[in-house]
């Protein structure tokens, strides 16, 4: 059996699809699937092993341009190359309207979500078959449910979360200096999209001052220059001389890494401290230990999660809080997130 899945956007949406890939996997020997993904995502989508084909779209490009006649001719090739293969199923798991706009446009029936538990209701109105997901479960879950119902099989109740990933060839990344490559460190994934998300710089230097006490290098990777700028200041903040033997206090890349990079750190790092941040659910995915911050956004129904994910939340979670309006909001966001907290969680000091 050969199914599509659709699945495009974002880096978060991504990632939870996996867990129900692994399911899949499980329960259907020589299921075969490919997927539609955004082409920046489309690396990532190649890490699972049930994947055979991957097909990068430009849906946010061609959104831009409909009327471009190069768009329209790359748009017609897409979906003729999709077509040269038979499915025996689609699976929209975006549950949108423009998944349903790619998904009609494949010869094979469509599966996903109910008009109750869908997104955007309308979309349901043309699937083939529709199932439905209660929208109070976890995005991981509610993929995962969606598999189970379209393709025929049952989850077991409380499953765990297995990625699956295909990350035994992995080695580390060459971007590594040579004094880092063989020293346990720790990854701190600072950045993220809103200010009222960040954790505090002092914080973050507190931390560090830990890691390094323990021996631990401390690896600060960032995406745009106003985390280039933090993570040097987390850095170079000094304090005691607390350099791991043979190696560096903390290192920051010369250059913003590729998710393909950064998921290759996280692969060997002995464990991760992120705010509520895309990268997060890429730690999660490697099973590997962490704990994520969530100063003003609930992780109830998309945080990261996985075997080895601890989740600390604020009072504020539930708030969603892109400005802090009230003078209070500040410090109470940061109640039960301080340095004692993520120390006592994370598991990686003796002390």
């Amino acid at each position: 059996m050969r199914i599509l899945l659709i699945k495009m956007s974002s880096m978060g949406d991504v990632f939870h699809t996996f867990p129900a890939l692994s399911d899949a996997q499980l329960n259907l020997p020589g299921l075969v699937v490919d997927w539609v993904v955004e082409e920046s995502f489309s690396q990532i989508a190649n890490w699972h092993p049930i994947i055979d084909k991957v097909y990068p779209i430009k849906l946010r490009a061609w959104r831009k341009s409909v009327f471009s006649a190069d768009t329209r001719s790359e748009m017609k090739t897409f979906f003729e190359t999709l077509n040269q293969t038979k499915y025996d199923l689609v699976i929209d798991a975006q549950g949108l309207l423009k998944s349903l706009w790619v998904g009609k446009k494949i010869n094979a029936p469509i599966a996903g979500y109910d008009w109750a538990s869908i997104r955007e209701p309308l979309a349901s109105l043309f699937y083939q078959y529709k199932y439905p997901v209660s929208k109070n479960l976890h995005a991981i879950e509610r993929i995962r449910e969606l598999f189970a119902l379209s393709l025929g099989y049952r989850l077991e109740d409380n499953a765990p979360i297995i990625y699956g990933l295909n990350t035994q060839a992995w080695l580390k990344p060459s971007v590594l200096t040579d004094d880092i490559l063989d020293q346990p460190y720790v990854v701190f994934l600072h950045g993220t999209t809103w200010e009222t998300k960040y954790w505090p710089e002092e914080n973050w230097i507190a931390l560090r001052h830990k890691m390094e006490a323990e021996g631990l290098t401390v690896i600060l990777p960032w995406g745009n220059e106003e985390e280039r700028l933090r993570a040097n200041r987390i850095a170079s903040h000094a304090q005691n001389d607390h350099t791991p033997q043979g190696g560096i206090r903390a290192w920051v890349p010369e250059r913003s890494l590729t998710v393909n990079e950064v998921a290759q750190i996280l692969n060997f790092a002995k464990g991760v401290v992120s705010v509520d941040t895309g990268l997060s659910h890429v730690a999660a995915s490697l099973e590997v230990p962490m704990v994520v911050m969530y100063r003003v956004t609930d992780p109830k129904l998309v945080g990261a999660d996985g075997s080895k994910v601890i989740r600390l939340s604020s009072p504020c979670a539930p708030l969603y809080l892109k400005k802090f309006t009230k003078p209070d909001q500040v410090k109470t966001s940061l109640k039960g997130l301080g340095v004692k907290e993520v120390l006592d969680q994370l598991g990686v000091c003796k002390s």
